[in-house]
């Protein structure tokens, strides 16, 4: 079997798997990344998901190779697509006017970005990108992964991976199983961490919901329905005890009110394209918007579907096995295609008809035949047990009482904003979504006790069933693995380990400064923005619709 020795080696090739690869190679290590899917970017490319990201974004505050990536996707359309005058000359141009995020574009697109940014490095022979392949064993020597063991999923060849340190950034932690690495899935106890919402009982199998995204164009007049699903009747006709109704409706839940809600696919009496900022599913998570285009360009509106109505909770992915893991990923995919075929014949119109035929499914959009993304958008991932465990108490708004930020962490190795938003379980649990103040990433939660040699650089950091929804969005998992990049770039320039660094002040004190001097981070948020007021009160309503 073909063996290969390197600086680094990075498991998964998403946010945080990327980001550890972009910044160890461009810090003079030679590292191997591999990926399963044939698209970099996780739940931004291959996931289909917009960028969900908090109000100060666009400052000095973002990681410069964060902001880089962000610049580098409004280039890709100012290049290449016919913008009007107005919108190439948009500073912060959000090509799909979509309500979520300031940047809502196209995954294919972002997919092209990466891909530009690891160019050089590949060329340069700094970085190897083996995908699509994946993890499949862990050879472990007492308190070291001595070696990891990769196939390709269209070729079955086998390659042994040596390193002095090993980056778990996979979706699901899949690198903490093979390897033995002690980790917690679901839900822990209030007891254990003393969580003002955490269960009063653990459930390992408390996970949140997973939504199979798609991306739809609207072509009004066109017939484009699919196929009825086989489980169709079953997402109709279904009413779950925490929903207003079956998921094919156009009701669902507001997150932190837990009142129903009504919004249409498109609101008014007609389909109004054109309109920005408008409280629909539309524009939404639209990515592609015409209002930016000239009136020449053939193409239609393009939206992404990641909307509440295609939240599979019925069957968790961990601590199950195969036959259910996979039954459970079928499963999101008949919900959002019977959601799409809902819309397409059954759905209720503003005018008393019912569907819109002229939904189209957009796989060149996703990477795909089918017109879905081409992986399951994962929330939720196997959690290392870590030397530092972050909890509510430590940034949840509620639990920090007269407190004016988040707790100060000083291994702090970046910043991010999300709100604690935990879509509904597995379990039968409704939304948890509660306000949080502005956070640093300590450098203690990206370190596995007992483990020498491997950083976590996901979803699987040392956060709890709670705090993971808050640290889980697109611009915290790339801090996070950019932080492991450049942890594994130090160590080896300093002849030391994670522990080490973490545990001595001048090692920290080291690191830290090459994160601030040498890649321009922030480890600290400003005084003056530590405790925003709650509900995002100060962000422009463009970008005020939440729940990701």
């Amino acid at each position: 079997m073909p063996e290969r020795t390197t600086d680094l080696v990075v498991i998964g090739g998403g946010l945080g798997g990327t980001a550890a690869a972009l910044t160890a190679a461009r810090l003079g290590q030679r590292v191997i990344l591999v990926e399963r899917s044939d698209w970099l970017g996780g739940q931004l490319t291959a996931q289909a998901v917009p960028p969900d990201e908090h109000q100060w974004i666009e400052t000095p505050l973002t990681s410069p190779s964060y902001r880089e990536l962000r610049a580098r996707v409004r280039d890709h359309y100012r290049r290449n697509y016919p913008l009007t005058d107005e919108a190439r000359a948009w500073e912060t141009l959000n090509p799909g006017f979509g309500n979520v995020s300031r940047l809502c574009h196209e995954p294919r697109v972002a997919a092209l970005v990466i891909q530009e940014m690891l160019s050089p490095l590949i060329a340069s022979g700094a970085l190897t990108v083996l995908s699509p392949f994946e993890a499949v064993a862990a050879d472990r020597d007492g308190e070291r992964i001595g070696a990891v063991r990769v196939r390709g999923l269209r070729t079955g060849t086998e390659i042994t991976l040596c390193a002095p340190l090993i980056v778990d950034a996979t979706e699901l932690g899949e690198l903490l199983e093979l390897a033995d690495i002690p980790y917690v899935i679901g839900a822990e106890s209030g007891a254990e961490h003393g969580e003002l919402h955490a269960p009063a009982v653990a459930d390992p199998l408390d996970q949140q919901a997973v939504s199979w995204c798609c991306a739809l164009e609207y072509r009004a007049g066109e017939e484009h329905t699919i196929d009825r699903p086989a489980g169709y009747a079953h997402w109709r006709d279904t009413v779950d005890p925490r929903w207003p109704g079956p998921q094919l409706s156009w009701d669902d839940v507001v997150p932190d009110l837990l009142t129903t809600r009504t919004r249409p696919l498109f609101a008014g009496a007609a389909a109004d394209l054109e309109a920005a900022g408008t409280d629909d599913l539309w524009h939404y998570r639209r990515i592609l918007a015409r209002r930016n285009l000239e009136p020449g360009f053939p193409g239609g509106e393009i939206t992404l579907v990641n909307w509440p109505q295609i939240d599979y909770w019925e069957l968790p992915l961990l601590g199950v096995d195969d036959v259910t893991r996979e039954r459970a990923l079928q499963g999101a995919r008949e919900l959002t295609l019977s959601l799409v075929h809902w819309m397409q014949t059954e759905a209720p119109r503003p005018d008393g008809g019912h569907g819109y035929p002229g939904l189209r499914l957009r796989g060149d959009v996703t990477g795909t035949e089918d017109g879905l993304a081409k992986e399951v958008y994962i929330r939720e991932s196997r959690r290392i047990k870590a030397l530092f465990t972050i909890t509510e108490q430590h940034i949840g708004r509620e639990m920090r009482g007269a407190e004016t930020g988040a707790a100060h962490f000083a291994d702090s190795v970046g910043i991010g904003y999300y709100r604690i938003d935990l879509h509904p379980s597995t379990s039968g649990r409704t939304y948890v979504d509660i306000d949080c103040f502005p956070f640093q990433i300590p450098l203690g939660a990206l370190l596995p006790q007992g483990t020498a040699n491997l950083l976590a650089a996901g979803k699987n950091i040392g956060t709890t069933h709670i705090t993971n929804g808050a640290y889980r969005l697109h611009p915290v998992e790339w801090s996070i693995g950019e932080a492991a990049g450049a942890l594994s770039a130090y160590c080896a320039r300093s002849r030391t380990t994670p522990e080490a660094v973490h545990g001595t002040p001048s090692l920290l004190d080291g690191f830290q400064r090459l994160l601030t001097d040498r890649l321009g981070l922030s480890l600290a948020w400003p005084e003056d923005i530590r405790a925003p007021r709650a509900r995002h009160d100060s962000i422009p309503k463009e970008v005020t619709a939440h729940a990701s």
